[in-house]
């Protein structure tokens, strides 16, 4: 069985193109989840009523 170039480039094309689709699922991977935002602390707990919560459910 004769293994020509052409074929054997194209391999090596393929190979190379999965190392890259690996190391960019590694980067996704390293990145440090981000942060959600919280409120905490910044109102007070007798300032929420229960019309707002439902009002808020709302609006989302």
């Amino acid at each position: 069985m004769e293994i020509k170039t052409k074929d054997v480039l194209k391999r090596i094309g393929d190979l190379e193109r999965e190392i890259e689709y690996i190391k960019r699922d590694l980067m996704h991977l390293a990145e440090k989840p981000k942060q959600k935002p919280s409120l905490f602390g910044s109102v007070r707990g007798g300032d929420i009523t229960d019309e707002m919560i439902e009002e808020a459910k709302k609006n989302n």
